[in-house]
This record gives C-alpha cells, structure tokens and sequence, in this order.
C-alpha cells in the first residue's frame, strides 16, 4: 500500500491503460480521482471495480481540453478528499483519425494537440498550486512522440514529442518544490486504440519486431506509473521512460 490515502487524479482513467491504472493505484491504497468523457459506462464499471478493492474513488466527467472543465474536476476532487492533490497522471488523449498531410486541415491539427498537449498544460497548471513536496505528475506521451509515429499520426506524434518536452521543462520548473515530473513512451501496448487504428497485419509485424516477440498489456504500464508515483521513485524526475518491450531504444 505504498500511496496510502495519497489524491490522486487520472484523466481518461476509465478504459484501457487508464482503467489499469486506476485498478492499481487503488490496490496500493490511493483516493482516486476518475476522469472520463464519453466513455460513462466503462467508467462507471472502473469506480464499481476500484470500490471493491476498498478505494476512496469518484467519477467526473470533463473536457480536458477546456479550462473551465479542469477547473472544475480539480474543485471536485478538492470537496471529496481536501485541499491537496498527491498524484496527477495525465491518460487522456487520442490519435482520433489517421490523416496524411493532404487530408488534413488546420482545424483537425489543432484538435490533435489540444487533446495531447494541450489538456496535459492544462491539467498542470491548475493542479500543481494544490501539490505539495512529495506530490508526483506522470505524463503520457508515446513511442510515436520518439520516431514520428505509423502513417497518419503526424500530428499525434508532433503533440507526444511536446509532451516529453513539456514534462522536462516542468521538471525544472517544478523540481525546487519537490514535486516530480515524469512522462511514459508506451510502445505497442494491447488496447482499443489499436484495435481502432492498427492494422492487424501491422499489430503482428510489430509484435515479431519486439525482443520480446509480443505487445504489451496496460496492466504492465500501470505497474511503471505506480512506481514513479511512489516515493520508491523519489530521485527520478525529468524521465520520459519508455514500455516498449524493447523496439525502440531511447
């Protein structure tokens, strides 16, 4: 129970990586904070599922993306549990479409940052006064962010390459008030998203490429952000650490 009773705030943490990851931090004793936005009935399965493990959990529902909505998460997660936030990890996020530079539009390019980039600043800037030393943020960008990602994720990848900037600068901007910045680089990890934007054909080559000659699964990503929320983790910072089964080297 390493992050007993610590506050914690996981945006997209109802499917997939985020579901595992609210799962995990509530077996080691987190009060968990579950952001969703369209995706209710699987939120409400993670809360029922974190509840039965004995966590202090809520759902709110919330546009990362605007600042008035995380606003109003962070006033929520301060009327269940107190003033402070412990933990801050940032799930949310999307690929929404594979698009070439022809088929895309200004309008569709920014969509794509602000999902990525834009709700993870967000998140940040209106979390962190309620932090104190000890307080922990783990980010999500990808692998895509490291080598500009499969066909038509130009813009995913442009917005998970300035995550990992994002998360360094924050680790020196936000390092003098002990409080830890660090991101994730997942690799081909088994969940809906490349269920809905990879080819199965791909998914094998991928896999076949990987030294250990498989995906991977986000309950072995949840694991990775319960580390580095922990104060197991307390000398990292500044990391964009990769989960890739080894594909791709940093």
């Amino acid at each position: 129970m390493k992050l007993q009773n610590r506050v914690c705030i996981i945006t997209g943490g109802a499917r997939d990586i985020g579901r595992s990851i609210s799962v995990k931090l509530a077996k080691e004793g987190a009060k968990l904070v579950i952001n969703y936005y369209g995706s209710q009935e699987q939120a409400e399965s993670t809360l029922s599922e974190v509840k039965a493990l004995g966590a202090e959990a809520i759902l709110v529902r919330g546009d990362m993306t605007k600042p008035e909505q995380v606003q109003d998460l962070v006033a929520k997660t301060q009327e269940a549990f107190g003033e402070k936030i412990d933990i801050l990890v940032n799930v949310a996020g999307g690929l929404v479409e594979r698009k070439t530079l022809n088929e895309m539009d200004p309008e569709f390019f920014d969509f794509v940052v602000r999902l990525n980039l834009t709700s993870t600043f967000l998140m940040t800037k209106y979390v962190v006064p309620h932090m104190s030393k000890g307080g922990s943020i783990i980010n999500f960008s990808s692998q895509a962010g490291r080598d500009g990602g499969g066909p038509g994720a130009s813009a995913y990848a442009t917005a998970k390459g300035a995550v990992m900037t994002f998360t360094r600068s924050m680790a020196k901007e936000l390092g003098p008030q002990g409080i830890r910045v660090n991101s994730l680089c997942p690799g081909m990890i088994s969940t809906t998203f490349h269920d809905t934007f990879t080819k199965n054909e791909a998914r094998t080559n991928v896999a076949g490429a990987t030294p250990l000659r498989r995906e991977g699964a986000p309950d072995e990503v949840a694991d990775v952000v319960a580390y580095l929320a922990s104060d197991e983790a307390s000398f990292l910072t500044g990391l964009n650490m990769d989960v890739n089964g080894g594909l791709l080297f940093s």
